[in-house]
């Protein structure tokens, strides 16, 4: 009889469940990336900053671009847990439901991991702009930027699909 019961709550759940899953996509993987792109730069900002310490400034400017895709993916996984009112009273999620919330977090997670590297990857780039020709910076942040449309796409794909559910 208990194991009934267990398996009664489960499936009386099995749409919340999916909605935190859709969430922890979103926060996990884009936050991931950004850990990740942030890092890139890093070593390649220090590289930069042995050489010329004056330069910080100028590095640090572009180690922050790829951390934006964690935020997106905080943001995605902020509005999730509104939706399903984790902030108060919790709602009734069915199985459809659920499947919907967990399809608004995978295109910011994936996408937003995927950008976060490679931006990270164009932003280190910048650095060598920068090592050598310092004033070029502008030219070392378009280059980081252009990756952080794709990010910017998933995170309206994700919060039109959001705002298309109702609970």
């Amino acid at each position: 009889m208990n194991e009934m019961n267990l398996v009664e709550l489960m499936n009386s759940n099995i749409g919340l469940y999916l909605a935190f899953l859709g969430s922890a996509i979103a926060v996990g993987l884009a936050g991931i990336g950004s850990a990740i792109g942030v890092g890139i730069v890093g070593q390649a900002a220090a590289g930069v900053v042995t050489e010329d310490p004056s330069k910080f400034g100028r590095t640090l400017l572009l180690q922050a671009l790829p951390g934006t895709q964690g935020i997106y993916g905080l943001l995605i996984g902020f509005l999730i847990w509104s939706k399903i009112g984790v902030f108060g009273t919790i709602a009734n999620v069915s199985l459809q439901q659920g499947l919907m919330l967990l399809s608004v977090g995978i295109p910011i997670g994936l996408v937003g991991f995927i950008s976060a590297i490679y931006q990270g990857k164009a932003a280190a780039a910048g650095c060598a702009i920068i090592a050598k020709r310092p004033e070029e910076l502008a030219k070392g942040m378009v280059y980081a930027a252009m990756v952080e449309t794709y990010a910017v796409l998933s995170l309206l794909a994700s919060f039109l699909m959001l705002n298309g559910i109702t609970l």
